[in-house]
């Protein structure tokens, strides 16, 4: 319930706040609503950053494919001849696609000043899912990596080095779009404390 501009005072009259006062509550409002909006946009960069990144890391390993277009080939690489590769190309893709609705989340709340879900849920799920994707990436580039250490001990990358290459740069874009969704997993975070101490995602 919204408190009275008006409140009694111990005579039983109405005390009526000062323009000063009226001021200050006015100034500290303008205040807390610029540092939320600048808080949306950071998440909102590194949503987006995080994106680019998984994106780009699911287009060239889904794009690994070297040879003469024959699996039968034993000198032909395909990415899905991996499961590691297959495991990094489909989390990056699934992390694009989480990362494309959050960013649609935040450019809402941004212009509308409200979250798409209800607010307890959204914060909830953003911190969640976060957490769950964050995880998924890592483990994914982590396979990724130690499968091209084993490529290149068995000289593998020595007759089709390009393919090896594009595998490094898939596995080094996902650790990328990993770190950026690290920084929004812990904006979330920060939020769900704010929830948790103010009920509101706002932080004052």
């Amino acid at each position: 319930m919204m408190r009275s501009s008006q409140e009694p005072n111990r005579n039983g009259g109405i005390r009526t706040p000062s323009p000063r006062s009226r001021n200050q509550s006015q100034f500290h409002s303008t205040v807390s609503v610029q540092k939320n909006r600048r808080f949306n946009i950071l998440i909102l960069i590194f949503r987006f950053a995080a994106f680019c990144f998984s994106l780009a890391s699911a287009i060239f390993m889904f794009a690994n494919s070297h040879g003469d277009g024959s699996d039968s080939d034993s000198d032909s690489l395909r990415w899905y001849h991996f499961d590691a590769f297959r495991f990094v190309a489909i989390a990056a893709g699934i992390v694009a696609l989480y990362s494309l609705f959050e960013i649609g989340a935040s450019v809402w709340e941004i212009s509308r000043g409200t979250t798409v879900l209800p607010e307890v849920v959204q914060v909830w799920f953003d911190f969640g899912h976060d957490q769950v994707f964050a995880y998924m990436l890592l483990s994914a580039d982590s396979a990724g990596t130690a499968l091209a250490r084993t490529l290149r001990d068995r000289d593998t990358c020595t007759a089709n080095n390009a393919f090896c290459v594009q595998s490094d740069i898939s596995v080094a874009l996902g650790f990328t779009g990993f770190m950026f969704l690290s920084f929004s997993s812990l904006l979330s975070g920060f939020r769900v404390v704010c929830f948790i101490l103010n009920g509101s995602r706002f932080h004052m």
